[in-house]
């Protein structure tokens, strides 16, 4: 699903097309993947998560279509930054779950039902990576339907929660909900797509409880009241650098969790 030119809208499934936008990096992997949505034959279109603040990224997604609606999965910059840019671009207002990332247009509902360049397009909010996380399902893009998900599920590697914004256990409910939409496909912000959401969630649940059982046994060896610090030693002692930030987010994530009373199922 990686464009080699990553000037082109590439078509990932029926009813949608996206183009990487030129943002790589240890966190965003190849870079953000900007949605563009559109009934076959339709002159209009939904672009989901313009992305970084890029003129020719957000050129290209204008010109592939007439843009009706911008649609932000959640908050982060490589998501949002380009937000009000492409809505000033395009006149199309943009519609987040979080109203500061609104541009003319009402905050985004659970729930809700958007019809929009001939395409269904159902709102679910997913928190946990963000409190204000949500995907996007077409029901009716192929056999399975397909779901846009942001960073809730990647193409690659698994999610980091931004604690104290994301909690584990709002994730964990969240993959629940995407676990019932069944084998739709999965078009992530990042990464290739991926077929089957139900399966993918599924594993994600298993590598949050395998994650979870070795910060039971860090704790177990460091006590009840180790700091993030330590324990992020003990179970990610191997991780880039680069990423160490971000597993330090996941292990306070995990470790609030157990310290409220969660547990692994």
């Amino acid at each position: 699903m990686i464009p080699e030119d990553s000037r082109d809208v590439v078509r990932s499934t029926a009813l949608t097309r996206f183009r990487l936008a030129p943002n790589p990096g240890p966190m965003s992997l190849h870079g953000t993947n900007s949605y563009v949505i559109g009934a076959p034959g339709s002159a209009a279109t939904v672009v989901v998560d313009p992305g970084p603040l890029d003129e020719q990224h957000l050129q290209e997604l204008a010109d592939a279509g007439t843009v009706e609606l911008i649609l932000i999965t959640h908050r982060h910059a490589d998501h949002s930054a380009a937000a009000a840019r492409f809505a000033e671009l395009t006149g199309a207002p943009v519609r987040a779950a979080d109203p500061a990332h609104c541009h003319g247009g009402s905050p985004l509902q659970d729930g809700e039902v958007l019809h929009a360049a001939g395409v269904e397009i159902r709102v679910l909010a997913t928190p946990g990576h963000t409190s204000d996380s949500v995907c996007f399902h077409l029901p009716h893009d192929g056999a399975q339907g397909s779901v846009l998900t942001g960073d809730t599920i990647l193409g690659l590697g698994t999610t980091v929660l931004d604690y104290p914004d994301g909690t584990l256990g709002d994730y964990l409910t969240s993959l629940d909900r995407l676990e019932q939409l069944g084998p739709a496909t999965v078009l992530p912000a990042h990464g290739p797509m991926l077929p089957a959401l139900d399966n993918i969630v599924r594993a994600y649940r298993d590598h949050r409880e395998d994650r979870l059982a070795q910060i039971r046994s860090a704790l177990a060896d460091l006590g009840a009241a180790a700091e993030v610090t330590d324990v992020a030693d003990a179970v990610y002692a191997a991780v880039d650098p680069a990423v160490r930030p971000a597993a330090e987010l996941s292990v306070a994530a995990q470790l609030h969790y157990l310290r409220s009373g969660g547990s692994t199922r």
